[in-house]
């Protein structure tokens, strides 16, 4: 090896180094976090583990009528197991996302069986509790048996997988996930139409505003950036709420009247507005840093060969800082269909997004596979989002400054 690729090497290997500690930080704290939650959506061990004789006795069941005698042989002694070894309210907890009631009948029996040393198991079990004798309960247990399974997937969609193994839609009932996915990825959109009328203006006062009142303004745009997101949600609940500052300068100057304040808090109006707000500073920062570097020679070209000003914006200005426009708009997207803070404490129960039923599942009801599920077909959506603006567009395009 010659002196100049050992060199080369000897470079390589140092710069190396210098990211490695950023590469591990990266792959903790984000790389392995996203690849549990994917994992989880789609791996749950638990019923498996716990019941394997069951699913195993289950594996020769045709799912008409009842299974055989040594199914039930075998779960009576698994439950009585599973509850000496505390994993009973798991177990009971994954067959009850399936079939609903089915909790109560698993831990009932695990005690009652608890004095029970010998058979007939079958008439055992339905004595102890008449939902073993439902043919149903045998297919949620073995549903929740599988150790890798698409179910988390279907929930999230709000389609279910029959006894058969045909996939249907759920009740009309229970259909809870697409319409507030389909809300999330509308209200997303709309508020980044909001952030991109609003910041467009904005970005270009500064860009074309004397340095020093172009640093005031900017310093006004960052300000939201050094105040905490739970500050300015609760400044939005003062000023939004019906006896709050906004709907008594209405009244006041007797554009409503003190019976017909307006409700622009805990639901939807609130989301939207306290989280354009919030949002409003990543479209302005995209476009500013594009806009400053577009030379006002180029308007004033325009102006001379006979433009007036809106074509020279349309022909000239516009295709210019499309960029900025870009990047602005897939940073607003991308962070407004992740946000559950702000939808939290000033959506009320119709201005909830997608995300609080991921925090939900995450935080009260531990369903963290179907959490992972919903996080999964954000992330989705997001990849989708920006290969189809790659495809459209030209990632090449996009600017941050």
């Amino acid at each position: 090896m010659t002196d100049a690729a050992q060199s080369l090497r000897r470079e390589r290997l140092r710069a190396l180094g210098l990211v490695l500690p950023l590469l591990l930080f990266v792959g903790v704290t984000f790389i392995a976090p996203l690849g549990t939650m994917l994992m989880r959506s789609v791996h749950d061990p638990v019923v498996a583990d716990a019941l394997p004789e069951t699913l195993a006795s289950l594996g020769e069941w045709t799912g008409e009528g009842l299974p055989p005698d040594a199914a039930y042989e075998a779960i009576a002694r698994e439950l009585v197991l599973a509850r000496e070894e505390r994993t009973l309210g798991q177990v009971a907890g994954r067959v009850n996302r399936v079939e609903s009631g089915l909790r109560g009948v698993v831990t009932r029996s695990a005690r009652g069986l608890g004095d029970v040393t010998e058979g007939p198991w079958r008439e055992v079990m339905v004595a102890i509790d008449s939902a073993w004798a439902d043919p149903g309960t045998w297919h949620a247990i073995r549903a929740t048996g599988q150790r890798f399974t698409a179910r988390h997937y279907l929930n999230a969609l709000d389609m279910q997988q029959l006894p058969d193994g045909s996939v249907a839609r759920q009740p009309e009932d229970r259909r809870i996930y697409l319409p507030l996915l389909w809300r999330t990825l509308i209200v997303s959109a709309g508020i980044t139409l909001l952030c991109l009328l609003l910041g467009y203006p904005i970005a270009h006062l500064i860009a074309h505003a004397p340095p020093r009142r172009a640093n005031v303004l900017l310093v006004l745009v960052l300000v939201p950036f050094w105040t905490s997101l739970l500050v300015r949600t609760t400044a939005w609940i003062v000023l939004l709420q019906t006896q709050g500052v906004i709907n008594d300068l209405l009244v006041s100057a007797g554009l409503v009247g003190d019976d017909g304040r307006l409700a622009m808090i805990y639901n939807m109006t609130g989301t939207i507005i306290a989280m354009t707000h919030v949002l409003l500073p990543f479209m302005v920062l995209p476009l500013y840093s594009v806009m400053r570097a577009i030379p006002g020679r180029y308007m004033d070209a325009a102006a001379s060969l006979g433009a007036t000003p809106t074509q020279a914006f349309r022909r000239v200005y516009w295709p210019q800082t499309l960029p900025g426009v870009g990047a602005g708009s897939l940073l607003v997207f991308i962070l407004a269909i992740g946000y559950y803070i702000t939808p939290a404490l000033v959506g009320g129960s119709s201005g909830q997004l997608i995300s609080n039923m991921v925090a939900y599942h995450m935080q009260t009801s531990l369903n963290w596979g179907l959490a992972g599920a919903l996080g999964g077909i954000l992330l989705a959506g997001v990849l989708v989002l920006y290969m189809l603006y790659d495809r459209l567009v030209g990632i090449e395009r996009l600017s941050l400054g």
